[in-house]
């Protein structure tokens, strides 16, 4: 039987006696679209950074493509094809989107030692990661004069350009119009579908989550409290106490 893409078995890490993640496991397969939700608080992002390597656990471990990447550096796990996004948009602010994408691309290939050089190289590569992230008109924008929602898109952008077989997305469309949302999360959804690439994002807007999401884990105090299919979690009872109410 063949193993998962991602598997996180029973991972758990407290700060000054308090557990931001309590003894949580979860799967993900090639292709899963998923989203972790839960209230402000609940260990979204905790959990997001030992999984990517920006944290150490406490304990338990995490498993990528079979292989345990717990201790391995941020880089180190990139390469093996694990890409993330982050609440507030990580772009290489004294750059051009064009150029931070050419830079992606020529560190994905390896080029580290000619990175100029590379660059250019591959620039026509860019192109199509302009063109998908509807962020062409912008391709000579430096990136640290981009509007926030803009930011999101070139972020997106530059995790894509890493050829990951796993994003990790928290919170992707926060701060952008209604609109925008839908539109990056259809882009984003799509993109994966047609790479088989796996998704697992947070998000706090609902009509995103139920309207996208394949899979809901919730999360509260640092515990997984339901995983399932989205409408069997929009209706479990210990989800809508702690999270979402009296949402219909």
């Amino acid at each position: 039987m063949k193993s998962p893409l991602l598997e996180v078995a029973a991972l758990a890490r407290s700060f000054d006696g308090v557990d931001a993640v309590r003894d949580v496991s979860l799967s993900l397969d090639a292709g899963d679209v998923v989203a972790v939700i839960g209230p402000n608080g609940a260990g979204k992002t905790t959990l997001f950074n030992l999984i990517h390597g920006e944290l150490l656990a406490d304990s338990g471990d995490v498993y990528f493509d079979g292989r345990s990447i717990v201790g391995m550096p941020t880089h180190a796990i990139a390469r093996r094809g694990m890409g993330r996004t982050f609440q507030v948009p990580a772009t290489f602010a004294s750059m051009t989107v064009r150029e931070s994408i050419a830079l992606v691309l020529a560190s994905r290939a390896r080029r580290d030692a000619t990175v100029l050089s590379s660059m250019l190289a591959v620039d026509d590569r860019c192109e199509p990661f302009l063109a998908r992230l509807l962020i062409a008109d912008l391709a000579d924008a430096h990136c640290a004069a981009l509007a926030y929602g803009d930011a999101k898109r070139v972020e997106v952008a530059l995790a894509l350009a890493g050829e990951p077989r796993l994003l990790l997305m928290d919170e992707p469309t926060a701060g952008m119009s209604a609109r925008s949302r839908r539109e990056l999360m259809q882009i984003v959804v799509d993109l994966a579908r047609a790479g088989n690439v796996a998704l697992l994002f947070t998000e706090h807007d609902m009509d995103i989550v139920f309207g996208f999401a394949r899979r809901v884990i919730v999360l509260d105090k640092g515990s997984v409290i339901a995983d399932g299919r989205p409408e069997a979690v929009r209706n479990d009872p210990l989800v809508r106490a702690a999270y979402l109410g009296d949402v219909p």
